[in-house]
């Protein structure tokens, strides 16, 4: 795996500033996570001490709706006479800066936080945001995955169970609709994407619409199959979504550049489509995986999505497990 050669961003993805060191430490080629990192101290343990370290840069929007980035996936913030909403929780590494920059928002505690789905660089500061005053809602898979021990193997990684304060303590299976700060919020599982967790979330009044980690804007995707992800529900995630957006609607992704607009989206969700199909035409040539990436089924992409730790390869090899 060839080191990332995006300084922009250096705090997006999955705060994975520090890693590019280890990835370029691996031998040529494509490697899993599991053995591009094994001489190093594992890519969760990277991700963690990035976060410990990563400034949080603000992005206010509108209608009081702000984007923070620095904590794992990128976190939005409503502000209100009914407390702060938080849709996303970051890594708890990140405490320090996440409480200053939302003291910085106002005075009003947390009262809600919305999970978009299980993963650690979204749910990882549940216990202590739940402390300070936050209720936790989330699909109903999240609770259960953040309840029990989760691998994922190309992480090779076990997760533990969050705390019983950091257990989402409302869920839903479809659909959930919530009036907070004047903001009618609308929270929506399209299936199994991403994970089999992943949910967005509307601001309806303010036209804002956090799609997490159905989007990756300007970079290559993780697909967590551990969890029941798949690239054929990472695009219909997308289409579901693109379907309720118009041209003015800010689409908050989960990593890469935090704030973006449909045309952004739509550009996500082609590629997508083009590399499957790529992908599955060699598969059924009978290709292996590795003439399958040696094949390079994403060339006419890789200029613009394949230059950060999930390369060319690394998702070639994701997309040929899912087809």
């Amino acid at each position: 795996m060839r080191s990332p050669k995006l300084p922009s961003l250096s705090r997006r993805g999955f705060c994975l500033c520090c890693v590019g060191a280890a990835a370029s430490a691996a031998a040529s080629g494509w490697l899993s996570p599991r053995q591009a990192y094994a001489e190093a101290r594992g890519i969760v343990s990277l991700i963690k001490d990035s976060a410990a370290v990563s400034p949080i840069v603000t992005h206010k929007l509108r209608n009081n709706i702000t984007v923070l980035e620095g904590s794992g996936g990128n976190i939005a913030v409503l502000t209100g006479p009914d407390g702060k909403v938080l849709i996303d929780a970051g890594i708890r590494v990140s405490r320090p800066q996440l409480t200053k920059a939302l003291a910085d928002l106002g005075a009003d505690p947390v009262t809600h936080l919305v999970n978009t789905h299980w993963h650690f660089d979204h749910a990882d500061g549940n216990e202590w945001l739940h402390a300070a005053g936050a209720k936790i809602i989330a699909q109903e898979n999240t609770r259960k995955h953040l309840a029990e021990v989760q691998r994922v193997e190309d992480w090779d990684y076990n997760f533990l169970p969050l705390g019983a304060g950091g257990i989402p303590s409302e869920v839903f299976a479809d659909s959930r609709e919530l009036k907070l700060n004047g903001s009618s919020i609308g929270l929506k599982y399209y299936g199994p994407a991403h994970t089999d967790s992943d949910i967005s979330v509307t601001f309806a009044e303010a036209n804002i619409v956090h799609v997490a980690d159905m989007f990756w804007n300007g970079i290559y995707p993780f697909i967590d199959y551990s969890t029941g992800g798949s690239i054929d529900g990472m695009i219909a995630a997308c289409d579901g979504n693109l379907a309720a957006m118009d041209k003015d609607t800010i689409v908050i992704a989960g990593h890469g550049k935090p704030v973006g607009n449909k045309a952004e989206f739509q550009a996500f969700r082609d590629m997508l489509v083009g590399i499957r199909d790529n992908v599955a035409r060699l598969k059924k040539q009978g290709r292996t995986r590795d003439e399958t990436v040696a094949a390079k089924p994403t060339a006419a992409f890789d200029a613009i999505w394949g230059q950060f730790v999930i390369d060319p390869g690394f998702f070639t090899r994701l997309v040929y497990q899912g087809v």
